[in-house]
């Protein structure tokens, strides 16, 4: 990837960044040798190696549903409500 002025400022405008020369200078410098030690990556030999999608040993904990009775009926709940609508919980707009 190549990394020069016209880079940065591209990143800077996308970012909403005002950058002075000096800190466009030293980000220049150092997203190159960010990219410089990631390279490093290429170099390794990952022939039969499979690709680890996680690196906990961790597990779903299932559990079956359970379906309980409820002692309230719909129209019971509706009435603990502030508002409803056509048989609804009204709640005021969100956007």
């Amino acid at each position: 990837m190549e990394v020069n002025q016209a880079t940065i400022q591209h990143l800077a405008q996308l970012s909403n960044f005002a950058l002075t020369a000096d800190q466009s200078q030293r980000l220049e410098s150092d997203i190159r040798a960010i990219l410089d030690y990631i390279s490093q990556l290429d170099q390794l030999d990952t022939d039969g190696i499979e690709p680890t999608y996680q690196v906990f040993e961790m597990e779903n904990v299932w559990r079956p549903d359970v379906i309980t009775p409820q002692d309230a009926t719909p129209d019971e709940l509706l009435d603990l409500t502030v508002a409803t609508q056509d048989h609804q919980i009204k709640v005021p707009k969100v956007l």
